[in-house]
């Protein structure tokens, strides 16, 4: 008995320890985002989306857990008692041995009306008793697997990820998909087989755990959409309408998520909630040992008819929504509702939702109006019989009637009107109507007039691929091993000048004696790239507490590169580089560059590896950079961070890190903060998870301290951010899950300081208004943005990627060469090093031919920063059409696409490169570099417009095997008949323009004007 208590005493303290360990960890994570969330100064997001997800977890877990239990708890009460049974066991064996001999014995029919007046119903026995409670068993078996993965996926993917998919709704269709998953997976047939049969040995303690688990597993998979929650209650009218019902696509964006989001947990609570019940009916009275179930009970028919009334309405909401995501339908040649969706699925969704209603209604009608004896009780299973019978014949049976006797003869003409839906609401969602098409004719009469008119985007032509700069920079910028650029990005700077170009590409008539240089300034295409520290690369015996928490916090400095020249040796020029050691902190090329590109402050505190959180302002000092042979400390300045000082708050934070140095260290101060979520990335993402991110964050040096005037810093991170659904009608969701996209948002971070703000790039975008209208305050307009880093936006490249991609198909708006595919684009591959790869879009500074450029004052055609991307029909190589967005000033996110006359050859980039590589001399030079420890890598072939022409343009690397350190070594120039490789690219557009003063290291190559073949 001493034993027992201590043993119960023990568990109770266990469970006490455990519930103040549990409260303690929640409180620590509430209250660190709290302050986290303050310093950002986004709290009232933080605070709105902890009170939208803790009340939908409360009305769904409250109400589930009610619902279940209570019925549960009424069942246990009205199913039938151990003594009812044993009773009913012996008068059915003597009903069973007096059949044979007399028709009924005097007393029986005295004893069973007495007794047991719920047997007039129909006994079921053993034959019929066991399949039927096996099925019902094996039905929960499946919403446990279906729900447990839903929840389990939600689980292991990231708290702040973006908006959710709905997940599919527990429908026969999925039931078959499960069925076929766990048939091919034997341990999975295993366990839902297991859990079905423990359900018919221990139904009561089973049922009412399974009900208890359903609650947190609903509650958790409504809690993480709530974005969809708080869309629905702020919606926005796209004030545009789908064809098959006529609505706002508003509704299919913010309520119809909604609606199936509530019916995925309807559909589970009321159909395990009937499931259970019956299973507690059928198994009372020990039925499955005694071989026979007495019947169901008129309180059980009452309560059974309640519940399956209740089902059978959620089963009304599923069909009618049925018919609303018709427009989602993949059955047809093109997405959306096809001709058998709209002639044959969408009448039968409407008569079985219509049964439904009236069963359910009938049900709930004879719940509340009971009678035992009632003439119509057995229509109720008839009519469920007939019902299931419908669905089948409806859902399955019709369509595939129609689609094979009635669509496939006439395919085309049955779904035309249908395929012009899709196009048309395909190039709506990704914003292609918007794209402004031209033919382009090139005429090949480039001259060397043109050429110098031309300058600006000659001087501009990149030579300079991401990757070799990027070896390069490790090479020669790095420093120390802890310092990393992870990628460089390109970007345009107005430079100023000391003369009238800063370097010229071709040869410019002699300047006139009486000229004076004078100032002047320049648009220069760059590459930027964060020297950033990496942790994980300091030395592990250097991989200590302090060092990674106090020391090693931050990098420093950053390079800026020209994209178009060459320094000594063929390495990159460096307008920004190295780490100077005195107040300049960085070393600039020359004055101009300093006044051009601010340097201000180098420190990089927030970046895109910065992925530890430090702790600034202690007694230890941090490092800031080397300098020589020792190294230079300082203490953070900046405004970002939280401060710790107190010990409550280094308590909060070290259970909330889970790093109890903070605790014990005496190394903290009372201004002593920490920095945390200083990944870009993770930073933004965690304020706004309901965004989708571009993959590439870019540095931008720019004077624009609008939020700190008197601690200035010059180095932000913009990162585009967009707005997606998967809901928008008939628009193809393609290879990335997603059918509508519109880049609303420009995000800047302060890398310095970790201030973000949000500014809305497309106020036109529905979505983004209406997560305006959610948070007020969290949204700035564009105008608002300094006109220093206005100036550096660009057209961001997974945005027109994914335009880009859909271009290829739904530039075909008539229906008929959309349904025969004939005119399908691709996009081309180029040789990279020596491996093919597809083309990426590209920036280039150019002027756009037969478009102007629509400035502050005037429109003129002048030279703009934008992408390219070329493209080739499908299986060919030759050029078709190349795709332009524009990115400065009043022209951004404006589209060009030029379309090439399918009459006539226009060389393709792989035609190039076969070109180039046939070449015997050129094809000699390069297999003579792949020798003796190094290789020759080709880099980016740029397809760039000068006038009514187009220049092709190809550099070509040197690096070693080991200790790789690429040099650019030669520039390949094609130009309508000729291909020139030189040392520079204006050796090579003089051999082209100028080839009687062509330099002897050029070699010139003619090749054939003849087709290529396919």
């Amino acid at each position: 008995m001493v034993n027992q208590m201590y043993w119960k005493w023990g568990l109770r303290l266990l469970i006490v320890f455990l519930g103040l360990l549990l409260l303690l960890d929640l409180g620590s994570r509430v209250g660190a985002e709290i302050f986290w969330f303050q310093e950002v100064g986004y709290l009232q997001v933080f605070l709105l989306r902890v009170v939208t997800r803790g009340v939908l977890w409360i009305i769904v877990a409250g109400i589930t857990a009610a619902y279940l239990l209570l019925n549960l708890a009424l069942a246990q009460r009205l199913k039938y008692s151990q003594s009812l049974k044993i009773e009913e066991v012996r008068r059915e064996e003597a009903e069973f041995t007096s059949e044979l001999k007399n028709f009924l014995s005097p007393d029986y029919p005295r004893h069973e009306t007495r007794i047991l007046a719920p047997q007039r119903l129909k006994k079921m026995r053993l034959r019929g008793l066991l399949p039927l409670t096996l099925v019902l068993s094996l039905l929960i078996g499946l919403m446990l697997a279906h729900y447990g993965q839903i929840a389990v996926s939600y689980w292991h993917s990231p708290v702040h990820q973006g908006i959710l998919p709905i997940p599919a709704l527990f429908r026969p269709e999925t039931i078959w998909q499960l069925l076929r998953q766990i048939v091919s997976q034997v341990w999975y047939l295993g366990l839902i087989v297991g859990v079905a049969i423990a359900i018919l040995i221990y139904p009561q303690f089973l049922l009412t755990a399974i009900a208890i688990l359903f609650s947190p597993i609903f509650a958790f998979i409504i809690f993480r959409h709530w974005p969809k929650v708080l869309q629905y209650f702020h919606p926005t009218l796209f004030n545009s309408t789908e064809p098959l019902f006529g609505r706002d696509i508003s509704f299919y964006v913010f309520s119809l998520p909604f609606w199936e989001l509530l019916e995925l947990w309807l559909m589970g609570l009321c159909l395990y909630g009937f499931v259970a019940v019956t299973l507690t009916y059928l198994l009372s009275a020990d039925s499955l040992s005694q071989g026979i179930f007495p019947g169901f009970s008129p309180q059980q028919l009452r309560h059974l008819s309640g519940m399956g009334g209740l089902l059978m309405l959620v089963v009304a909401l599923s069909y009618w929504q049925s018919r609303y995501e018709l427009v989602y339908s993949s059955r047809g040649v093109s997405y959306g509702a096809s001709y058998t969706d709209v002639t044959a699925q969408l009448p039968a969704y409407t008569v079985l939702c219509i049964v439904a209603v009236v069963i359910a209604f009938y049900l709930l009608w004879r719940t509340f109006f009971w009678k035992p004896k009632s003439q119509y009780r057995r229509l109720v299973f008839y009519g469920l019989g007939v019902y299931l019978v419908i669905v089948v014949a409806a859902d399955v049976i019709l369509p595939a009637v129609v689609q094979y006797l009635i669509v496939q003869p006439n395919e085309l003409q049955r779904e035309q009107p249908y395929i012009q839906r899709t196009i048309a609401l395909t190039r709506q969602a990704f914003d292609l109507e918007a794209i402004d098409a031209r033919t382009f004719n090139p005429q090949g009469t480039l001259t060397e007039a043109d050429i110098q008119k031309n300058d600006l985007t000659i001087r501009n032509i990149r030579l300079w691929d991401e990757r070799p700069l990027l070896e390069t920079n490790r090479q020669l910028q790095q420093i120390r091993p802890y310092y990393r650029f992870l990628d460089a990005d390109i970007d345009r700077y107005t430079l100023k000048t000391d003369e009238t170009s800063r370097r010229p590409s071709v040869p410019q008539k002699p300047p006139e004696p009486q000229q004076e240089p004078v100032e002047s300034t320049e648009r220069q295409q760059v590459l930027i790239a964060a020297r950033e520290l990496d942790y994980s690369s300091v030395p592990q015996e250097a991989q200590t507490w302090v060092n990674r928490r106090l020391i090693y916090t931050h990098g420093f400095g950053f390079t800026v590169s020209p994209v178009n020249t060459v320094g000594p040796g063929g390495l990159p020029e460096y307008f920004v580089k190295d780490i100077s050691g005195d107040s300049s902190a960085l070393t600039t090329s020359d004055e101009a560059i300093r006044d051009s590109i601010p340097i201000g402050q180098p420190r990089i505190y927030y970046g895109e590896i910065t992925n530890t959180y430090v702790m600034t302002g202690t007694r230890v000092r941090e490092l800031d950079y080397p300098s020589g042979s020792d190294n230079v400390y300082n203490s953070y300045g900046g405004l970002g961070g939280v401060e710790i000082g107190s010990a409550w708050r280094r308590w909060l934070f070290a259970m909330y890190l889970k790093d109890w140095q903070m605790v014990l260290t005496r190394d903290f101060l009372p201004e002593t903060k920490v920095l945390l979520r200083r990944n870009v990335k993770q930073r933004i993402q965690a304020i706004a998870p309901f965004l989708k991110f571009d993959s590439d964050p870019y540095l931008v040096a720019a004077a624009a301290n609008q939020d700190f005037p008197s601690n200035p810093s010059y180095l932000y991170w913009i990162v585009d951010a967009y707005t997606t659904s998967d809901r928008y009608p008939y628009s193809d969701t393609g290879n990335d899950g997603i059918n509508y996209i519109r880049n609303s948002i420009k995000v800047v971070i302060d890398a310095y300081h970790g201030t973000v703000n949000f500014y809305i790039a497309d106020q036109s975008d529905p979505i983004i208004a209406t997560w305006s209208a959610v948070f007020p305050n969290m949204f700035k307009p564009l105008s608002t943005m300094p006109v220093n880093l206005r100036s550096h936006t660009r057209y961001p490249v997974d945005f027109f990627k994914i335009q880009s991609e859909r271009l290829m198909t739904y530039h075909m708006t008539d229906p008929q060469v959309f349904y025969n595919r004939e005119d399908q684009w691709q996009i081309p591959n180029e040789i990279y090093g020596s491996e093919p790869r597809p083309v990426e879009p590209y920036y280039l500074i150019t002027s756009l031919p037969t478009v102007t450029f629509v400035g502050d004052r005037v429109a003129s055609r002048r030279e703009e920063f934008i992408l390219l991307l070329p493209y080739t029909p499908k299986q060919r190589t030759n050029l078709i059409a190349w795709l332009a967005a524009r990115s400065d000033g009043k022209n951004y996110g404006r589209l060009v696409l030029y379309v090439f006359p399918k009459e006539r050859l226009v060389y393709g980039p792989e035609q190039i490169e076969a070109r180039i590589n046939q070449d015997p001399v050129i094809s000699q030079q390069i297999s003579l570099w792949n020798r003796q420890g190094s290789r020759a890598i080709q880099g980016n072939l740029l397809v760039i417009p000068i006038e009514q022409s187009l220049l092709y343009v190809e550099p070509i690397y040197l690096e070693a095997t080991q200790n790789s350190l690429p040099t650019l070594v030669r520039v390949v120039v094609a130009y309508e008949n000729r291909i020139v490789m030189a040392q520079t690219l204006e050796q090579a557009l003089q051999a082209i323009f100028k080839p009687e003063v062509t330099p002897a290291p050029a070699i010139i190559r003619p090749f054939e004007e003849a087709a290529p073949p396919g």
